[in-house]
């Protein structure tokens, strides 16, 4: 039986900090899928298509990870793809906190999803999407943020 596991986030944009998680994660799971949540309401650098088409040209070469658009609930998406656990990084105790709050959120709607938190390596613990957005606001390089060959400005 194949061992799925979800990724979601809103990914904006996705980053050498994520990309670690999932590579880490492919050692636990069979296939994973990013999962990006679609949050109508809210402007962000990245059009959700567009963070979709990085994170697909990320893993061009790794048929093992995919890139889904995502609403609604994260528990029913890991459900109606047959998953059976979702992926949660954690850099800091912030998030783990933050993360804490979520996983029982989720489980007490979807009980059979069990959360697992990866913590990011320390040598890219210190990235973030928001990172990443404020220093492309001062006008700033942001290539050592993402992950290698990807040039944020080809999504913008």
């Amino acid at each position: 039986m194949e061992r799925i596991a979800i990724f979601p986030g809103s990914f904006d944009p996705f980053t050498r900090g994520h990309a670690a998680v999932v590579e880490e994660a492919l050692n636990l799971f069979d296939r994973i899928v990013i999962g990006i949540g679609n949050n109508t309401a809210k402007q962000g650098l990245l059009t959700v298509a567009n963070r979709k088409r990085l994170i697909d040209d990320v893993y061009a070469a790794q048929p093992r990870v995919e890139a889904r658009i995502y609403t609604g609930l994260t528990g029913e998406f890991a459900e109606s793809l047959g998953a059976c656990a979702i992926i949660r990084g954690v850099r800091n105790t912030t998030d783990f906190e933050y993360e804490r709050t979520m996983e029982a959120t989720n489980h007490r709607l979807c009980p059979a999803i069990t959360t697992v938190m990866l913590f990011t390596p320390a040598a890219v613990a210190d990235i973030s999407s928001s990172t990443v957005r404020e220093v492309m606001a001062f006008g700033r390089t942001v290539e050592e943020f993402m992950p290698r060959g990807i040039d944020i400005n080809n999504y913008l």
